[in-house]
């Protein structure tokens, strides 16, 4: 790598390592959730009810982690587990009405954490510039869009 490659692909990586624990931390102060929690949540607040298989793939999880992760947040009130009425081996997860109020309630500060981290460092220019850098990165990571089909409404 050249010198300007080596300090991108750096920048990228430490940003990929830092900013997910800094998100984390203001999540569970604010609102007991983990980063991965409010994810779940929020991809079941704009898409509604969805089989676990789809809900991994929106979250970019295994179906071990998200099984796990979904767990606590039944036990929490958060959600709610559904068996399919046809062959009851396929779940499906839905936001319950506690569910709904914990994650709109722990966006604004999140969105405040996001704005403070990244979004305000950043002009107009430099946003447009990553946004457009990274969007075909993401786009040869997830060719069948799988990931975060509702990315435009959530940070």
């Amino acid at each position: 790598m050249d010198p300007l490659e080596s300090r991108a692909w750096l920048a990228i990586v430490d940003t990929a390592e830092l900013l997910p624990a800094a998100l984390d931390a203001q999540l569970q102060a604010d609102a007991g959730l983990t980063h991965f929690e409010y994810m779940t949540l929020t991809a079941l607040r704009l898409s509604g009810p969805m089989r676990m298989t789809q809900l991994a793939e929106t979250t970019n999880s295994t179906r071990a982690r998200l099984s796990k992760v979904v767990s606590r947040l039944a036990d929490r009130g958060l959600v709610e587990r559904r068996t399919g009425a046809a062959d009851g081996r396929a779940v499906s997860v839905a936001l319950t009405a506690d569910g709904r109020r914990a994650v709109v309630r722990a966006t604004p500060a999140h969105i405040e954490r996001v704005r403070e981290l990244v979004i305000d460092r950043l002009s107009r220019e430099q946003l447009d510039a990553v946004a457009t850098a990274l969007e075909p990165v993401v786009a040869a990571l997830d060719p069948h869009h799988r990931f975060g089909p509702a990315r435009t409404d959530a940070p």
